[in-house]
This record gives C-alpha cells, structure tokens and sequence, in this order.
C-alpha cells in the first residue's frame, strides 16, 4: 500500500487568511486561520506555517498546493499595481461607433489606458467577413509597441463565432513586438458581446504583473516551508487552473473567493443543490450551489466598475460580516464598515473600543470570543434588534438569488456564520456543517481543473451533433492546457440557448470540462 500524498488549499479573504490540508482521498487533515496581512503574503505563510507545524506528515509528501486569492480583485478596486495596455480593435469601419474604455471610471482609465488602435477586419454573427484584415497596419502597430507597453488586448468583431482575424492579428503582433509583451486574445478570455468582452481582455492585461507576483509571493512562501509542491490557482467558476495558464488569464481568479466557499460548502454538506452563505469578517456571499458548481452569472459583471462578460459567479455581496460595526444607538445601522482583522484587538468583548456583530453573537451566546462580562451593558431589547436587522439582510440576499421556488436548504458556513441563529432563515432549512470555518480552503483544495468554450454555432449548417462534439472536444482540449490530466476530463456542462434575434438557427452553446490535477 503506497504513503498517502496530500493537498494544501490557501484560501485568502478580506479578513483572514484560512488553509486547508487534505489527503488523497478528500479528508481534512489539518485547518488553520491567520489575520490577512496588508501584503497578503505575509498572512499565506503565517497559515501555511501554523499548517505545518507539529504536522507528523511529510512536507515532500505535500503534491498539490491551491490558492484562492484577493491580489487581482483588489489590484483592480484599488487601482494599484496595474499594467498598462495597448488596445487593438478588429472591426473598422463597423466597430468604430464607441471607443475603447468609454464606458470606464476616470481614474482606473488613467491607470490602464495606453494607447488604442482600431482595424479594419472581423466578421458578422454568422461567420461571413465584414472587411479584409488590414495586416500592414497591425505590422505598424507592433512595430510602435515594442518596447513600450507590455499587454496589448486584442479584439475583434464577433470573434467567439469565428476567431480567425483576432488570432492573425495575435502572430502578427507577437512577432512585431518581442517575446518582453503579452498578447491578450479576447475570444479566449470572454464571449459574445464586443465592448464587455472587450474590456475584460484589457482587465486580464493590466493585471499580468499583479498576478506574477501573486504567484511568485506564494511560490516562495512555499519553499521557504519545506514545499515542493505544484501550484495551482482558484478561478471564478470552481474549478483550478495551473500557474501558467493564471499568468496567462489572471482575470479569471478575481471571484474565486466566493466560488471556493461554495464549492466547500457542497463538499462539506454533502449537497449538489443549495443556497450557501458564506459570512466572513468584512462581508457575506450568498451564491446558489447547482450541480455541485456555483450558478453562473448569465448577465454582464461589473468588476471594479468596468461591465465586463467572462465567466463569473451569480453571488450578492454584502457588506455585512463578524467584524461590521454596529451603532451604539442605532441597531439598523450595521457596516459598511467593518474591523476586519483587527477584530480581536478592537471589539467590545476583548476590551476594545468598537461595536461589533459578533459582540452581538457573544451576547446572544453564539459563540466563544473574548469576555461576555464587557457586553452587560447592551440591552437585551438592542441585542435582539441587531440580529433582526442581520437575519433581515441575509434573507433578503437569499431570496434575491434564489432562481426557483425549490425548498432548498442554506448552508451556512464562514467563521462568521455564528451570526446566523436558529434552525432556519426565509423559511428555509439551514445545515451547519462541521469544519465550516475553512469551507474555503477546504473548496479550493479538493476543485478540479477546469475549462470552459461559449461560443455562437449554426445548426442549419452543420448537423447539430457533430457541431456539439467538436464544442466538447475544445472544451476538453482547453482544460488539459488549463492542467488537467489527459484521460480523466469530463463534460459537467452543456448548456444551449437560441439567439432569436439573430437570423438563421444561431445558438449560444456553452461547454465546461473538468478533470483531475495533471503530474
């Protein structure tokens, strides 16, 4: 019988910093928590120490390390760290209508913006060319680039249903400006829809250092430990993807929170079907668990105010978790602001000067955090008026994502769950499932790699069948490149919509494969 070989999961919030160790056969070996640290990286290898330490297993045998991480999304909120990028736009005359970044906020513009080229090329829904790609011009452009800008997003008119101008202009461009630039093909990163998808292949551009260093950051936290393990990174949809094809799509982690949370949440419970509330120390995510996956977003996202169309999850954010202040006087004014992981030092039940809700957990006996004997001088009246208020926002969040009239249960799970009382919310049933403080790590440690194609096809041109399984196969293909091992890739998702607006039998089809971690 063969020594056991274990994953790390590395799960990094707004509040804590939570990891997960986990063996070959999906059971928990170790939890641990430490407070996020302003750098990020400093919080992982605090966590990833306290892991190891007075581990009895072997860090050699450690095989797999995952990381769910805030770099890129708080890269972009922040507007700190940033690239600049080169825009190229495939479609003159017919897509010249609303330039680039128009629709953007000021300051993350200047942050970005380099400069914006558009060409003459692309094509219709169906396929049909709308004009000859001009490559002399993109020659040009590379030859301006060079040395100057290190992402260039690409897009081009309808490039989901015929991608041939947008990867013409990608050997053009890369051969023109050097091996120091990365090209950034929109088709590959977002689907139908020129200006959202448009901006989220410049998103995935500006954030290629942030993501570099993200990944150095945790590489190094993990030799410095003793690991030699392969690294993989959380995307938005659940599943993992390797540290090359991260680099590549960095845009594609900055919603793995929440999906890590979710993911873990069906692991712990044992459901494929629910609502799961994850309620940490700055916020709560309510996101509807189907399938065993997070429900995707059908609608555009807005991701640091940018409206953007890639794969993201279908969760509501508020901002509400076990580190909000509360309102002395006033139990319905609760965040946004919040202690976060300054909560042992600044709540009322360890001597500090803030309000919190979980000082309202502490009152109400929820759990056991610092000295009860600080809070007897909060009214039972307010007390229960907090956690009115707090149940009446979680609720509302649940309804609002909630897609059927189903009794589905809610799991509850995040280490500020404790908020939550009682055996149900809206009238549904609520499961609190053990190890529920590191649902997300323990998410990201036992996910799958995986790969998505969403794409238009005509199925009064080709038979619809052939057309489905050639989808599938790209789907396959892009979750090996993505990490996966040959042989164990699976379809987990066919979806097809007719586009009746457009002319012809058009159908939006929607393929995600999954599979086991390669190597």
């Amino acid at each position: 019988m063969g020594r056991s070989t274990y994953r790390i999961g590395i799960d990094v919030g707004g509040t804590n910093t939570d990891g997960a160790i986990v063996d070959d056969h999906q059971r928990l070996i170790r939890k641990a928590k430490s407070p996020t640290t302003p750098d990020v990286t400093g919080g992982i290898r605090s966590t990833l120490r306290q892991l190891l330490d007075g581990w009895d297993g072997r860090p050699a045998a450690v095989r797999y390390l995952m990381l769910g991480t805030t770099h890129c999304i708080n890269a972009i909120l922040q507007r700190r760290g940033l690239d600049r990028v080169a825009v190229v736009r495939v479609g003159s005359p017919s897509g010249d209508a609303v330039p680039p970044f128009a629709d953007w906020p000021e300051d993350l513009a200047r942050a970005v913006q380099h400069r914006t080229f558009l060409v003459a090329g692309g094509h219709e829904f169906d396929g049909r060319r709308l004009a000859r790609l001009d490559r002399s011009r993109l020659a040009e452009i590379g030859k301006k680039l060079r040395g100057r800008v290190r992402s260039v997003a690409v897009s081009a008119v309808f490039s989901p249903a015929n991608p041939e101008d947008e990867q013409a202009a990608g050997r053009i461009l890369r051969q023109e400006l050097g091996p120091d630039s990365e090209v950034c093909l929109s088709h590959e990163v977002a689907t139908i829809g020129l200006i959202e998808r448009e901006n989220a292949t410049i998103l995935n551009g500006a954030l290629r250092s942030v993501s570099e260093r993200a990944v150095l950051g945790f590489e190094r936290a993990a030799v410095d430990l003793g690991l030699r393990a392969k690294l993989y990174l959380g995307q938005n949809d659940g599943t993992l993807m390797d540290v090359a094809a991260a680099l590549r799509f960095p845009i594609l982690t900055v919603a793995s929170g929440p999906t890590n949370s979710i993911r873990g949440a069906s692991f712990l419970a044992r459901l494929t079907d629910s609502v799961v509330v994850d309620v940490g120390g700055t916020s709560t995510d309510v996101g509807l668990l189907k399938g065993g996956f997070p429900l995707q977003s059908a609608r555009p996202s807005s991701v640091g105010g940018v409206r953007t169309n890639f794969r993201f999850p279908e969760v509501l954010s508020l901002a509400l978790g076990g580190g909000s202040a509360v309102a002395p006087d006033d139990p319905s004014r609760i965040g946004p602001q919040s202690v976060g992981y300054r909560l042992t030092e600044e709540a009322r039940a360890v001597g500090g000067p803030t309000l919190t809700t979980t000082d309202i957990a502490v009152a109400l006996h929820r759990c056991d955090f610092g000295d009860p004997r600080r809070l007897r001088g909060l009214s039972p009246r307010f007390v229960r008026a907090v956690d009115r208020e707090v149940r009446a926002r979680i609720e509302g969040a649940i309804e609002s994502v909630r897609i059927s009239s189903r009794r589905l249960p809610v799991v509850l799970v995040g280490g500020g769950s404790v908020l939550v009382g009682g055996s149900e919310i809206g009238g549904l049933p609520i499961r609190r499932p053990r190890n529920y403080d590191v649902a997300n790590a323990i998410g990201v440690a036992i996910a799958e790699v995986g790969a998505e194609v969403d794409t238009i096809a005509h199925f009064d041109r080709a038979a619809r069948q052939r057309t489905i399984e050639e989808i599938q196969r790209r789907a396959v293909r892009r979750a090996v490149e993505a990490g996966a091992r040959s042989g164990t890739v699976r379809i987990v998702q066919l979806e097809e919509v007719p586009l009746t607006y457009l002319p012809g039998n058009a159908v939006r089809v929607r393929v995600k494969a999954c599979g086991a971690l390669a190597g």
